[in-house]
């Protein structure tokens, strides 16, 4: 079955917010196995030029994904059959020890390919008081739908 044409364009409310953590970031940088020492030690990070800690450049799929509204059931979307197309992130600055972050995504492509439906999200990841730390474009696939 498509997807419900009627989600381009929409963008949903901001997620609850997210505090980027020392541990969330350590337990990520183990996960995709990078031992960059910016990701765990103050010090480095400073010597490197950040104020504190920073996440891995990946890190924002943690939270961009969250308030996407990819579980309404209007849309349509059949999780059991979703695959990752594409993601990219364009940053302002890294994300950091401290920041407190929402998200707000909107649909903004949805289209059939083949037996496929493509499904485009764009986030904006920003801090509480307002300021825009990246922007996440992520594609998936419903494959036979």
């Amino acid at each position: 079955m498509a997807l419900n044409r009627d989600f381009i364009g929409r963008t949903f409310p901001p997620s609850d917010p997210y505090e980027v953590s020392r541990v969330k970031i350590r337990e990520f940088a183990d996960a995709i196995g990078d031992g960059n020492p910016v990701y765990r030690d103050a010090e480095a990070a400073k010597v490197a030029g950040h104020p504190d800690v920073i996440a891995p450049p990946t890190f924002p799929i943690v939270v961009s994904l969250g308030g996407a509204g990819l579980a309404d059931p209007e849309l349509g979307l059949n999780y059991a059959m979703v695959v990752h197309g594409e993601q990219r992130f364009e940053y302002v600055r890294p994300l950091r020890v401290g920041d407190v972050v929402t998200c707000t995504s909107t649909i903004t492509e949805i289209k059939s390919i083949g037996s496929n439906e493509k499904l485009v999200i764009e986030t904006e990841v920003r801090t509480v008081e307002g300021e825009l730390v990246v922007k996440s474009y992520n594609t998936i696939v419903e494959r036979g739908a």
